[in-house]
């Protein structure tokens, strides 16, 4: 077995082990933060359900069983997590947005108009996201960013796969109206001539 695999990880931290659960967090502790955040959307409340997805997570290590992948498991946790948040918060939270996300080298980008262009457009998603209801938020920001399949996001979320496929094409549909005009200019505007 390879030492750093996350199923030894896994054993060695139940064998006492803290650095090897020190090594998981920090191997998955962006991607939860990610979707946390997208679903609460106050980044110092995604912090504090991240930092508890960790904690329930060791609590409950050795429960895994190694059915699905472990990252699927420790989504799954911090899916609940944030669905707890958002039901204390009852609404009276304030939108924040996410930090920016890497896109690739800027040095691949070949002039600067193009490179603000497409962060406009990627901020303007970013936004996009970010005004979508939560649930749909964190089922985008699994299937887009962290390219999650619908199987693994149904395991996680306890949602059918029908249901998640509709809720991501009725969340496909609510991001194009929202920012139609703003990612593809050219296709709205000739779709509003042709109405």
């Amino acid at each position: 077995m390879q030492a750093n695999t996350d199923q030894h990880l896994i054993e060695q931290t139940l064998q006492g082990d803290s650095r090897a659960y020190g090594t998981l967090v920090d191997r998955y502790k962006d991607y939860v933060f990610t979707i946390v955040l997208r679903m609460v959307k106050v980044r110092e409340e995604a912090e504090e359900v991240a930092q508890d997805t960790f904690i329930k997570a060791y609590e409950s290590l050795a429960s895994f069983r190694g059915e699905s992948k472990f990252s699927s498991w420790l989504y799954s946790i911090a899916y609940r997590k944030a669905l707890d948040c958002l039901r204390k918060q009852k609404r009276t939270r304030t939108s924040e947005l996410l930090e920016d996300i890497t896109e690739g080298d800027g040095s691949m980008v070949e002039n600067a108009l193009v490179q603000m262009e497409r962060q406009e457009r990627s901020s303007a998603i970013r936004r996009g996201i970010m005004e979508l209801p939560e649930i749909e938020a964190g089922l985008v920001s699994m299937y887009y960013y962290d390219e999650m399949s619908v199987k693994e996001i149904s395991a996680v979320t306890e949602l059918s796969e029908e249901n998640i496929k509709v809720k991501l094409f009725r969340s496909r549909k609510k991001l194009f109206n929202l920012l139609g005009h703003l990612v593809l200019p050219e296709t709205t505007n000739s779709h509003r001539k042709s109405i």
